[in-house]
């Protein structure tokens, strides 16, 4: 087993290839820095441009399974153009493994992985998602919805090489220094820590180990499908945040901070705060996937510096 990563310096990425690296497992990875080239007997890495359509073809060498995790940040401000960026790096990114695999020395790839979002869902309080819920967007338009839908859309088109695939859509990924917790984190510290709307918002979440875990436990099965990458047990975010706030021993005081502020703040970027999607694990759990952290205290209490 090979294994060609892409996104494999971000969050979750490295963190896949730390996994892999343990096993003893090759990884090769794509980036479009030469500076993060860097030699090791175990990971190899080659240059990429997705927006130019370019790829080092010899990333493909002996390569078996390939995990897609490419895509700009959604954590940044929603202007028009890096709307249009968040959506196009996704599916350039794909087209141009498509293109590096019909090209490449590629007749051993096996399996193909995609990342994907629970974005794709549409806002609910009450609802229970599964993997067989329908998920074209009803009621105003999603621009999370929209671009996830069209992201897993683009991946079908490895499908469509013969190549076994998977999509996980990923939650709220939990780590203690980068990502969505630090930023839940920073307030509370400050003693000035609130919810956001109505605190009802439900927040699938999952800790980073568990979801590094996934990936590469379903690359190894070669498993096919759609997966929920979240944690058993999604909680409110008037939970998550009084967890956080136990943990780091901090009193809320604080009214929730109104819809409408945030929208002055961030325009329509503060649908990150306030989309609820309570997510289901039951299809992850059925393949026999054991999670390390099913729970949001133990996953809280497992980072040492909050």
């Amino acid at each position: 087993m090979k294994v060609l990563i892409t996104g494999a310096t971000g969050l979750i990425g490295s963190e896949i290839t730390k996994l892999f690296m343990e096993q003893n497992i090759a990884v090769h990875y794509l980036t479009t820095r030469t500076s993060k080239i860097k030699s090791h007997p175990l990971c190899s890495g080659f240059l990429w441009n997705p927006a130019k359509s370019e790829i080092d073809l010899k990333a493909f060498e002996g390569v078996t399974h390939i995990i897609n995790l490419a895509g700009s940040s959604i954590a940044a401000p929603w202007t028009k153009a890096y709307k249009q960026e968040i959506l196009q790096s996704r599916i350039s990114s794909i087209q141009t493994l498509k293109k590096g695999i019909e090209l490449g020395n590629s007749q051993h790839i096996s399996h193909f992985l995609g990342a994907s979002a629970i974005g794709i869902y549409p806002s609910h309080l009450d609802h229970l998602y599964t993997e067989q819920d329908p998920t074209v967007p009803h009621g105003p338009d999603s621009f999370l919805r929209e671009t996830v839908l069209a992201w897993e859309n683009a991946n079908l088109e490895i499908a469509a090489l013969g190549i076994p695939l998977a999509q996980i859509r990923v939650g709220l990924v939990l780590d203690e220094k980068k990502g969505a917790l630090p930023e839940f984190v920073k307030p509370i510290k400050l003693w000035t820590g609130a919810c956001f709307g109505s605190g009802k918002q439900w927040q699938s979440w999952i800790h980073l180990k568990d979801i590094a875990a996934m990936f590469v436990f379903l690359s190894q099965r070669k498993s096919e499908g759609v997966f929920n990458g979240v944690a058993p047990n999604p909680v409110t975010q008037k939970e998550l945040v009084k967890q956080i706030a136990k943990q780091l021993n901090k009193p809320l005081w604080l009214p929730n901070i109104p819809n409408f502020v945030m929208k002055v703040v961030l325009g329509e970027m503060s649908a990150l705060l306030f989309e609820s999607q309570k997510v289901a694990a039951k299809k992850i759990l059925s393949e026999g996937f054991v999670f390390k952290y099913e729970t949001i205290a133990p996953a809280l209490t497992s980072f040492t510096s909050l």
